[in-house]
């Protein structure tokens, strides 16, 4: 399994990185709007953002949480909608092994 992407900062700051992590736990609990929902928002944030390996994370968590391939699909039109075919592109290549 890779490393964590915050890995390194944890070694130097471990106290902020448990604060993010705290933060995470709150931001994407179930409320208002399920915590799959949360994360197909965030999917859609990472691909608009050409954030592919976030893309590939937030699929896999979002699919744990029990978002479908369609949903996450849905999620991608609104990210293309909003920020142009560069966010298909990010998101195809993210999620290359999670939709196959």
């Amino acid at each position: 399994m890779p490393e964590h992407p915050l890995a390194p900062l944890e070694r130097i700051d471990p106290e902020f990185i448990k604060k993010i992590g705290e933060m995470d736990a709150l931001v994407y609990a179930d409320g208002a709007l399920p915590r799959k929902f949360k994360l197909l928002i965030a999917l859609a944030f990472d691909a608009a953002q050409g954030a592919e390996k976030g893309v590939q994370a937030l699929a896999g968590r979002a699919m744990a949480a029990g978002a479908t391939k369609a949903e996450i699909v849905d999620a991608l039109r609104v990210a293309y909608q909003l920020s142009g075919v560069g966010a298909l592109y990010v998101a195809a290549h993210g999620l290359k092994d999670c939709l196959d």
